[in-house]
């Protein structure tokens, strides 16, 4: 008897579940294979025409220094458009946009030029015939969708079919294939029978090589043709004749024969049509598999791609930080409009905190307390608190700072010793709590988010719950001083103000829970009395910088009732007044200073302030005047480095004086220094942080230099002896372009005026009126003068492809014209399929092919107009030609003035921010920096001192994962504060995660006798 054992086929051999994995995907069609088979198909075009061509590249390339000239510019600057997309997706629409838009007018501008010609490649026929099947291959898949739609319509198919199809997806896939024919076509050709001979006569360059011995793999290296027409031959030869499909015979493309003389067609069907018609018939299998029967839907994952999904859905949700220089954001304009309304309508007209203190019984006795006072903290024997600002920006970085004020304890290095900081029972949060406008979108993704993944509320919570009654204590506790959980109080800022602070008082004021942490605040100011005789006052400043009048009523009668005389206050504020005051020399605050200097009178230990995402401390300085004046605030903090993006530090380390006392820069977080390095990122990052950008610069520019297109006289440049001749005649001719906008332009005159009045505004008001306008000159000069630069550049680039017979040879339609020329000798068709076509959709489809080319074509568009603008004037061009000509040239001169509108204007805010110290706030929101966060934790002791620790992290982590040890206790019933791992999230890598890199950058002790 034999074995059972028997001999193993291929298909045993195979791992089946790789190769389903392979050929199957998720619904619906993912982007990734368009972009994997495009990647697929350029490297070998890059491998064919290396080893094929690289002897005539070298031997025939053009050394003429203008055409590398126009090269390296060409180049450079798509480039440089390109590059913020580079390896990254920031926004898909727009991103996907850029790539298919650069990839079109670069390779429009690249094949009229003359080295293509150089490597012998023509790119004309591969250009002529991806558009021909391009188009066709949308028609013929938007028809099959089409129809496929009215059988679902009718009930001939099931439901799953009704779902609209990705049009995207369509295009992505039409261009693909196309592209994939082309190549195809490069290398194979359309030959019904491949002749052709594998030997070849090795020359030029290669000739050297042959002199000597050369080992086996060089040989294999420069016969790769062989190899090539191997492949052609076996693996991609033609399906048959048409004798074998008699019923296609009059459907087809048909080959050509390989033959040294003038080619007879065949009757073998075209191997370029085989291969077009296998994509789109496995395009349509799939689709109809997919959407009929739901399997590629539903059918089982690998063990590796669930494993691979469930990681990528386990991501936190967060937001990135806010474009402020977007060009497209409706948040923004929306911010805008709330902050006009805001200012003109509830500014000195309606005051919500007014109709708080209305609400609560105000009067001429002042409110009632109990809305406004919190005293179950005072009996307390120690007390830890925590105090931060300016959440809500960018979701890493405001859930760093969340997850580090939720752990139990922080374990850091204080002066060589290991200490321990346990959380604090309170957390105060200094306003702007939301970026860029308040909403409820806002406030649930950017600020409750991070603070519900970093401590869980607890699990009777609803998202939808009104707090009516405030306090709502968990079940079993009956009164607030029994809870031992977190609790936070917060003011609102002047970002909270921009809709008259109705979603602060919804979201804060009428809810519970901020993740874990119990909100008891009724109202958006507030008094607490700590243990100790410590106080803290909350104030709401509103968007004047100011308390109102029942504000100030409601603390001068605590402090006459309630603040002793050896208590000590700590005074909580939005802005920071002493700072954005000496930057401005400006006063505001009036009744702040009033109940400090006058109503405490020294009681005050301590300032405390966002608004600047920063940390500085400056404290007051010891006088040796023998009759000082008395200090009416120890310290002033600054730390606004809760989550929103990087403020310079070095613009206000001269701060020195306030209510006539003297101060020093104790402590700055990042350092004076490391603040002025940050700054350069203007230069260099500027675009790559603000791509969306380009949708204004681009335009401005465009604007700048429209009246002066064309530039026709360029002759003087071009026929210059010398190189300083080419450059004097290069300059002198942007100065008469100049003249000319100012002597006879209207809309490049208007605009570029437009633009020195936006200019001069957008200098801050610090500096007088006479600085404002020369900033704003030189500021608009540096503009212009780039903008002139760039136009001419390009007219003398078109100008010398003209002169050289690359540009304006033939007419708008040149490239169609060339194909219809060559097109039946390659593309035979004896039995008049093209004509039938043509019939049966009224002309439409040479019609489409002819204008798509003639679209694709944008220089020769341009150049051709241009050419009869210079010979026969403006004048002659009617209104469809003008709009046609300076779309074209906006198309190539917003890719070339855009990363040089970014450069120019990062230049402005970098030169203005370090050596003029303006812009603090432009110059660093342009940067959306999300690293260097810091809080500042407070303990009470039980000596009364206040022992102060700033603490921070360097680099906020941007990659998370499921806390392991969350995960395993995710299942129990208790109050989440009670959790040793209470965040739901931890840093991918162990060494970047905020617990592991936190570190003390300020640590000082206030004596409260003194």
């Amino acid at each position: 008897m034999g074995t059972d054992k028997q001999s193993a086929g291929i298909l045993d051999t195979i791992n089946m579940e790789t190769v389903r994995t392979i050929l199957t995907h998720n619904y619906p069609y993912p982007h990734e294979h368009s972009r994997h088979a495009i990647i697929a198909v350029v490297v070998g075009c890059l491998f064919f025409i290396s080893s094929d061509n690289m002897h005539t590249l070298i031997q025939k390339l053009d050394k003429n220094i203008k055409w590398w000239s126009i090269y390296a510019c060409l180049l450079g600057f798509f480039y440089f458009f390109s590059s913020p997309f580079v390896g990254k997706t920031m926004k898909p629409s727009y991103s996907n946009f850029s790539r298919w838009y650069i990839a079109w007018i670069l390779v429009a501008a690249l094949y009229h030029l003359p080295s293509f010609q150089s490597m012998g490649v023509d790119l004309r026929m591969n250009l002529s015939l991806f558009l021909t099947i391009f188009i066709t291959s949308v028609f013929v898949l938007l028809l099959f969708h089409l129809v496929f739609l009215g059988l679902w319509y009718i009930g001939l198919v099931s439901r799953v079919a009704g779902r609209r199809p990705a049009f995207l997806t369509i295009f992505q896939n039409c261009a693909v294939l196309s592209v994939a024919c082309c190549v195809f076509y490069s290398h194979c050709g359309n030959h019904a029978l491949n002749e052709r001979p594998f030997g070849r006569k090795d020359s030029g360059f290669f000739s050297l090589w042959n002199k000597g011995e050369r080992n086996a793999l060089l040989a294999k290296f420069l016969k790769m043709y062989e190899f090539k027409d191997e492949v052609c031959k076996s693996w991609f030869a033609p399906v048959g004749s048409a004798r074998d499909y008699p019923l296609l015979s009059k459907w087809v493309i048909y080959g050509e024969f390989s033959c040294t003389g003038p080619c007879e067609s065949s009757d073998e069907i075209s191997p370029i049509y085989s291969l077009w018609a296998t994509f789109i018939g496995l395009y349509i299998a799939n689709y109809v598999v997919e959407r009929s029967t739901g399997w590629a839907l539903t059918h089982p994952l690998s063990v590796k791609e669930t494993e691979k999904l469930k990681n990528k859905q386990m991501q936190p949700k967060f937001l990135d930080m806010v474009p402020w220089y977007s060009g497209t954001s409706a948040d923004l304009f929306k911010t805008v409009f709330d902050l006009l309304v805001s200012v003109t309508v509830f500014v000195g007209r309606f005051d919500m905190r007014m109709m708080q203190a209305a609400m609560s019984g105000g009067g001429d006795q002042g409110a009632k307390q109990e809305d406004f006072l919190y005293d179950h903290f005072s009996e307390k024997e120690e007390f830890w608190f925590d105090f931060m600002a300016d959440t809500g920006d960018g979701g890493n970085s405001s859930y760093s700072i969340a997850r580090l004020v939720a752990q139990p304890s922080l374990c850091v290095w204080n002066d060589g010793c290991l200490t321990k900081l346990p959380r604090g029972d309170l957390l105060l949060i200094g306003g702007d709590l939301a970026y860029p406008n308040p909403s409820s979108y806002t406030y649930e993704k950017r600020f409750f988010r991070p603070f519900e993944y970093a401590l869980q509320p607890p699990s009777w919570y609803k998202e939808e719950h009104i707090a009516v009654n405030k306090p709502e204590l968990p079940h079993g506790v009956s009164h607030i001083k029994l809870y031992d959980g977190p609790q936070c109080f917060l003011i609102p800022g002047n970002h909270d103000w921009f809709d008259g602070l109705q979603t602060f008082m919804r979201y804060i004021c009428h809810k519970s829970w901020l993740g874990g942490w119990l909100m008891p605040q009724k109202k958006s100011y507030f008094a607490l009395q700590l243990p100790k005789g410590w106080w803290v006052f909350g104030l709401d400043l509103a968007l004047h910088s100011d308390i109102d009048s029942d504000q100030f009523n409601f603390f001068t009668q605590l402090i006459h009732q309630k603040v002793k005389e050896n208590d000590c206050v700590m005074i909580m504020t939005h802005e920071p007044n002493w700072l954005l005051d000496w930057y401005w020399d400006d006063v505001s605050g009036k009744n702040v200073s009033h109940l400090i200097c006058d109503y405490l009178k020294g009681r005050c230990k301590v300032r405390m302030a966002g608004d600047l995402h920063h940390y500085m401390r400056h404290s007051y300085v010891p006088s040796e005047n023998p009759n000082p004046v008395s200090v009416q605030v120890q310290h002033l903090i600054v730390n606004g480095g809760g989550g929103a993006f990087l403020h310079p530090t070095h613009v206000f380390s001269d701060f020195k004086q306030l209510y006539g006392t003297n101060y020093e820069n104790k402590s700055a977080y990042p350092s004076v220094q490391d603040s002025t390095r940050i700054a350069l990122g203007n230069i260099l990052k500027f675009r790559k942080k603000n791509w969306q950008f380009d949708f204004i610069g681009g335009f401005i520019y465009f604007i700048l230099t429209f009246s002066m297109f064309p530039l026709c006289k360029l002759d003087h440049i071009l026929q210059a002896d010398t190189f300083s001749g080419h450059v004097k005649s290069f300059f002198g001719t942007m100065w008469d372009v100049f003249m000319y906008m100012v002597g006879q332009s209207y809309v490049s005159l208007i605009g570029t005026i437009l633009l020195l009045v936006a200019a001069i505004s957008f200098v801050p008001s610090k500096v007088s009126r006479k600085k404002k306008v020369m900033i704003g000159v030189v500021h608009v000069s540096a503009h212009l003068a780039a903008a002139l630069l760039l136009m001419l550049l390009m007219e003398l680039g078109v100008e010398t492809c003209i002169r050289h017979n690359l540009l304006a040879t033939s007419g708008y339609h040149s490239l169609y014209e060339w194909y219809k020329s060559v097109e039946s000798e390659h593309f035979p068709d004896p039995t008049g399929l093209r004509a039938r076509i043509e019939q049966w959709t009224f002309g439409l489809y040479p019609a489409c092919i002819k204008y798509l080319m003639s679209a694709f074509d944008v220089p020769e568009v341009m150049a051709v107009t241009r050419t009869n603008i210079c010979k026969n004037g403006m004048d002659s061009l009617s209104r469809g030609g003008a709009i046609i000509y300076y779309a074209s040239v906006f198309l190539y001169f917003w890719v070339f003035s855009t990363p040089v509108v970014s450069l120019v204007f990062g230049s402005y805010l970098y030169t203005c921010i370090n050596w003029l110290h303006l812009h603090f706030d432009e110059a660093f929101s342009s940067l959306r920096i999300a690293n260097y966060k810091s809080f500042t934790r407070f303990h009470i002791k039980q000596n009364g001192n206040l022992e102060v620790f700033t603490l921070a992290i360097d680099k906020v982590p941007k990659e998370w994962k499921v806390d392991s040890e969350w995960d395993n206790n995710s299942e129990l019933k208790q109050m989440n504060h009670y959790r040793k791992h209470p965040s739901k999230w931890r840093a991918n890598c162990f060494n970047q995660d905020p617990v592991n890199t936190v570190r003390i950058v300020d640590h000082f002790v206030i004596q409260k006798y003194a």
